[in-house]
């Protein structure tokens, strides 16, 4: 209950500007991975296999502002604080936190993009919304939020 309450008051505080942003490393409950135990050692070994680069990342953001819609719960700017109304539960992922950029493989964010993600809103967006390469350009642009 108290980290219920906990992360309400950081949501309310950031929502003022009074909660800075990336100031300390990510809620513990965010850096747990999304993916079941019996599948995540498979799903880290999945790869990007396109290169960062500044064409792949644009093709990424077009699916991410876009078809994928990923902006309206992720935010504009990556922050999970995007257009939902009603928002109850668990916020959606914040790409900017560099703790959990480093926490969270490829493959897994792939696993995510597939699957969905367990007690959250996120549900699954292969193949209902994106292709497979679709989806390794959106992983790649959020990457660059973390940079």
């Amino acid at each position: 209950m108290m980290g219920c309450k906990m992360r309400s008051l950081r949501f309310l505080l950031l929502c003022l500007g009074l909660w800075p942003l990336g100031s300390e490393a990510a809620d513990p409950e965010v850096l747990k991975p999304r993916v079941p135990p019996a599948q995540i050692e498979e799903a880290r070994s999945w790869k990007n296999p396109f290169p960062a680069t500044p064409d792949n990342i644009q093709k990424g953001k077009i699916f991410f502002h876009g078809k994928a819609y990923c902006m309206t719960c992720h935010g504009k700017d990556g922050k999970g604080l995007g257009d939902i109304p009603g928002l109850t539960g668990k916020l959606p992922r914040n790409f900017t936190d560099k703790d959990w950029q480093a926490a969270r493989m490829d493959g897994e964010l792939l696993w995510i993009l597939k699957n969905g993600s367990s007690g959250t809103a996120m549900v699954s967006f292969i193949p209902q919304v994106l292709t497979e390469d679709e989806a390794w350009h959106v992983i790649l642009y959020i990457r660059s939020f973390g940079k």
